[in-house]
């Protein structure tokens, strides 16, 4: 019983980089009405970029290893924003307008230019961040084995839930809320009572692009790397989650990529670990279909 019990705390933080990715995800696919495959590459640009900028510091700057992390973290958000921001404006935007379908192909081509990048600034070397925090907090104990999770994990997980609190209280309460709801519904009507739609697209798929960075920052502290490659990953179980929570609640997104996490994380600890995307991933595919299955009974009634 205490080793499914570790298993559930390992679970809570997987859960907690997933609930967030999927908060982000689904503000930005609410108003695109596309798939954004260049999300998971913000998820690993983020991180990368954070890890980067933290052995810049230590190697060159001199910097202790507290100030370098700080650093890095706030270069890896600046940069994130400063991406999210171009992709809204000059890519996505455009691109709802002109030609929607075109979305899929040219967030295709982002997280392949971010991939590249990162790649290129590493000089395709991978840089690793010394353990962080990894000290044990242990919550239960028999006389053999210890239920822990480390003060990282715990950091990472008050923070997904603080600003995944934050932001389900924003978008219940605010104006910027109620108008991304509108646009979410009916974008031309929306236009029609006075709502800046491209203004409330370009914020959506920014605050989703911080959530992505910071999910990258959360695992790159805890892992201490991020493969070049991981965006795609990430992405497309995000993808995936998000489809089957719904894009019009992000809060309910979140909490289908807990669960999701939480899945993932006992598959690993009660089957073998390489077979674990294949049939989580397969697990995804065969609720989309039933979902629309479901929906078409419903429809054909």
């Amino acid at each position: 019983m205490i080793y499914l019990f570790q298993q559930a705390l390992n679970g809570l933080h997987s859960g907690a980089l997933y609930a967030l990715l999927a908060f982000g995800y689904a503000l930005t696919n609410g108003t695109l009405k596309r798939t954004n495959l260049a999300y998971g590459g913000l998820f690993a640009f983020g991180g990368q970029t954070m890890i980067l900028v933290a052995v810049f510091g230590w190697n060159v700057l001199w910097l202790t290893l507290p100030a370098t992390v700080a650093l890095g973290i706030v270069v890896a958000l600046a940069y994130t924003a400063l991406i999210s921001a171009i992709l809204a404006g000059r890519v996505l935007r455009p691109l709802a307008d002109a030609s929607p379908n075109a979305i899929v192909t040219a967030t295709l081509g982002v997280l392949i230019a971010l991939a590249e990048f990162s790649r290129i600034a590493a000089d395709t070397h991978d840089f690793w961040l010394p353990p962080m925090l990894a000290i044990p907090v242990v919550f239960a104990r028999t006389a053999g084995f210890e239920a822990t999770m480390t003060l990282i994990q715990l950091i990472n997980c008050a923070v997904a839930c603080a600003v995944l609190a934050l932001g389900g209280i924003a978008l219940a309460s605010s104006n910027f809320g109620r108008a991304w709801r509108a646009v979410c519904d009916d974008p031309k009507a929306a236009a029609l009572c006075g709502i800046d739609t491209g203004k409330i697209s370009r914020l959506a798929v920014m605050a989703g692009g911080l959530c992505a960075g910071l999910a990258g920052i959360m695992a790159g502290l805890f892992y201490g790397n991020i493969g070049f490659g991981a965006g795609l990953i990430y992405g497309l179980k995000i993808l995936f989650v998000t489809a089957v929570g719904g894009y019009l609640s992000p809060s309910r997104a979140a909490l289908g990529a807990a669960a999701y996490g939480l899945a993932e994380s006992l598959w690993a600890g009660y089957f073998p670990v390489e077979w674990r995307d294949a049939w989580m991933l397969a697990m995804l595919a065969a609720m989309l279909v039933l979902i629309g299955a479901e929906r078409d009974g419903v429809k054909a009634a």
